[in-house]
């Protein structure tokens, strides 16, 4: 017995004032020809097409036949019908050449699509495209060949093959329960934390989090403290999102809050990097960060902590969260995985305080409704076997001596040259040059060269800090770092002021 294939349903509509295999003629031809009807894509059944038209099957059979003898459709014995893989050059010769006939519909000259003002103020920093295998010194990357993928490859394989509906069906929005009670667990060791499972959300980036909750908090006009410089991915957010963005000066220790509170007293919103400031790397002392709590508890004003890359300081003993000082429930604490373990992962969180969840939650909801959840299932028993903490362990060894290698590099080769500056923790690490010395001019000189390296002004908007470069050493040997500094050095000598 011949089995059918299954039925496909059709977009078109047919003009039934016309005859019925004129008119299905010219809806499947326009499919095929504006890209509708893919080319090698299945046709359905001239039984259930007929079906779903309400038209007799021989007006299908006969409309099938006319389209194959034209080089439309092609029949494969056994298989079905389907969309020729190149259609006819004469009509796409007719459209782009001889003028096309007048419909009814046509009303003259077509008018522009016109997007909104939030679509025009959208710019985003990030790659939108994958990006080749990694080359020194791109910054902000993890050493993503030293993750124990076999280990998470068994983790994810034996979730995938458990019969549980939670990982089939939809899921709570908030994340994977056990996910969020081993978060809680983690982060009050490993942060200072003082939190319970119904203020963690998973989320796919921090990004996410820094945009629902401007979205949330702040109102388009409304003021928002941002590092000066400071990270480029909250900016575009704030201006995408109409708010009025004021620059806070970062200093040796950080942002500056007195400085912050004399410009916008009555700012909604501060984002900011306290652990390891982006892209300086200073560390916020606890008087700057009492101060910044007082200043939001006394204006009603949010603070998002962005603990991107805490786990990893080298020096000196590690720095507790902002929020784990925050006893008026003003700090929203954010972090991701893509540091620590791998960037495709998509998978961070952020602690909201109580008076944020059921909002957050909701904004959530009607954007991506919840992160998938195969991967937070992983993640959690990769959390709770321990090998997360072992990982970090191992990271950090790796990191420190590659950083180590990196600096020692830069002493030799430029030690008369460069500043370093925030070495003591994170993936990367800003050197600045002598005043003078052109960025951009040595970024190309550096790239037509096989050489990363971002440049510092980019992450400035009104601070004009000395020029510098930020240089990542997290994905790259110590014999790779040493000889791509090497590179450095010849670059920046040439291309001096």
């Amino acid at each position: 017995m011949t089995r059918r294939a299954p039925a496909l349903d059709l977009p078109v509509q047919l003009d039934r004032k016309a005859p019925l295999h004129e008119a299905l003629y010219r809806a499947l031809r326009d499919a095929m020809l504006s890209g509708r009807l893919a080319p090698r894509s299945r046709m359905p059944a001239s039984r259930d097409l007929a079906d779903q038209l309400a038209i007799a099957r021989g007006t299908v059979v006969a409309c099938y036949a006319q389209l194959a003898s034209e080089g439309y459709l092609q029949s494969r014995a056994g298989s079905g019908t389907f969309v020729a893989e190149q259609l006819p050059d004469r009509f796409f010769a007719a459209q782009s050449g001889s003028k096309a006939p007048s419909r009814k519909l046509d009303t003259g000259v077509p008018q522009p699509r016109v997007l909104t003002q939030w679509a025009e103020r959208v710019r985003t920093p990030f790659a939108l495209v994958g990006r080749r295998a990694a080359r020194p010194f791109r910054a902000h990357i993890p050493a993503v060949d030293a993750f124990p993928i076999e280990l998470w490859t068994r983790l994810l394989a034996r979730r995938a093959r458990r019969d549980e509906t939670l990982h089939l069906a939809e899921a709570d929005v908030r994340g994977y329960r056990p996910l969020r009670e081993q978060l809680v667990a983690h982060l009050r060791v490993a942060r200072g934390l003082s939190c319970h499972v119904d203020q963690i959300v998973i989320v796919p980036s921090v990004q996410q989090v820094v945009d629902l909750v401007t979205r949330l908090c702040v109102e388009p006009g409304e003021q928002v403290w941002l590092e000066d410089p400071g990270y480029v991915g909250a900016r575009a957010v704030f201006e995408a999102a109409r708010v009025q963005i004021v620059p806070v000066p970062v200093d040796a220790q950080g942002i500056d809050v007195a400085a912050g509170i004399r410009l916008a007293r009555n700012a909604r919103l501060a984002y900011v990097t306290p652990s390891h400031q982006a892209p300086l790397g200073a560390t916020l002392p606890i008087d700057r960060r009492l101060a910044l709590l007082a200043w939001a508890q006394a204006n009603a004003a949010w603070v998002i902590e962005d603990d991107y890359d805490s786990e990893y300081r080298y020096r000196g003993r590690p720095v507790p969260a902002l929020q784990s000082l925050d006893r008026n429930g003003v700090v929203v604490h954010t972090g991701t995985f893509s540091k620590t373990l791998l960037p495709s992962l998509r998978l961070g969180y952020a602690v909201l305080p109580d008076a944020l969840v059921e909002p957050f939650i909701s904004a959530k909801s009607i954007t991506d409704r919840f992160t998938p959840v195969l991967h937070q299932a992983a993640l959690s028993d990769f959390i709770a076997a321990g090998h997360f903490g072992r990982h970090l362990r191992r990271m950090r060894e790796l990191y420190a001596e590659r950083r180590a290698a990196l600096l020692e590099a830069l002493e030799r080769e430029l030690g008369d040259t460069l500043e370093v500056a925030g070495s003591s923790a994170g993936l990367d690490l800003t050197v600045f040059l002598p005043r003078g010395y052109k960025e951009q001019r040595i970024v190309s000189a550096l790239a037509e060269q096989g050489i990363e390296v971002h440049p510092l002004a980019p992450y400035s908007l009104r601070a004009r800090p000395r020029p510098g470069l930020i240089l990542g050493f997290a994905a790259f040997s110590p014999t790779r770092l040493q000889r791509s500094a090497a590179q450095l050095a010849r670059t920046i000598r040439a291309n001096s002021a």
